[in-house]
């Protein structure tokens, strides 16, 4: 059984897990939050840009978000990961382990939901609050029936949004539910060009060219924009980026150009492969 091998690479595996749960990487935090929380007192709130870093998540999403949950509060610590993988390595597992977060990780690989869900249940004890798992291809026609289900309806903490194709559009197409937080991931070989791909309801990655999906940073902001969020922050790629809803942290988090998160080298080398696809069909963002 490939997914028990796998669950147990994780398991023995210290260097992969066990220390990310240490108690000590949660206090950590912890006093990380409260200083946070002091600048905020003493408006001398640090450079967001200097806030990242990584436990669980991919890039450095865990700090960012540590911050802006320190500065807007934690609310009902409820969290929907969409494209989830096995909530194991995610943007929202470090708000669950170590700050007692609960929600809903969506994913369309039964192997990994299972998973997960064997992680979580013994991680980090029989007691935690634990999330839960659904199986199903995320499309814009039935997330709003999907998040209505599980109980994911009006103001919530944290939004992310990871399945390689439509996210544009999954974020586009939710109405039931206003999380304060959003994460999703963009296109950056785009570059700034208001682009998106069209919706594909049948689309799986790689699709016709493994660049040939998404939105750009430019149309995601626009769409942003028309959700009432602003971006504040993007991982040093800026391949995932953050946004605020704009009720929140009125004059403390400041919005940031779409165009400033695609300054690093390996971003700006990778537009080159959207020469190939150039001129395929496209909409405006």
């Amino acid at each position: 059984m490939t997914w028990l091998k796998d669950l147990i690479k994780y398991y023995c595996n210290p260097f992969i897990h066990r220390h990310k749960l240490a108690p000590a990487v949660g206090i950590q935090q912890r006093q990380l939050m409260q200083h946070y929380l002091v600048c905020k007192a003493n408006k001398q709130l640090p450079d967001i840009r200097t806030t990242g870093f990584k436990v669980f998540s991919q890039f450095e999403e865990d700090g960012i978000l540590l911050y802006l949950f320190s500065i807007i509060g934690e609310g009902s610590k409820t969290f929907v990961e969409i494209g989830a993988n096995d909530g194991i390595n995610s943007n929202c597992s470090n708000l669950a382990l170590h700050f007692s977060w609960s929600g809903l990780f969506l994913e369309g690989s039964e192997k990994l939901i299972k998973r997960g869900r064997k992680f979580y249940s013994r991680i980090p004890t029989p007691y935690h609050p634990k999330p839960k798992f659904v199986q199903a291809i995320v499309k814009r026609e039935n997330i709003n029936e999907l998040l209505s289900q599980n109980g994911i309806t009006g103001d919530f903490e944290l939004l992310s949004i990871d399945i390689d194709g439509n996210d544009y559009w999954v974020w586009d197409a939710i109405t039931v539910a206003r999380p304060k937080v959003v994460v999703i991931e963009t296109h950056i070989e785009f570059g700034i060009r208001n682009i998106v791909v069209p919706y594909d309801p049948d689309y799986m990655f790689p699709g016709k060219h493994p660049v040939y999906h998404g939105a750009s940073v430019t149309a995601m902001n626009k769409l942003a924009e028309r959700k009432g969020y602003r971006l504040v922050a993007a991982s040093d790629y800026g391949i995932n980026q953050i946004f605020l809803r704009n009720d929140l942290a009125i004059g403390e988090i400041p919005a940031i150009d779409p165009a400033g998160t695609l300054w690093h080298p390996k971003t700006i080398a990778s537009f080159k492969t959207f020469e190939p696809i150039k001129d395929w069909e496209y909409l405006e963002g």
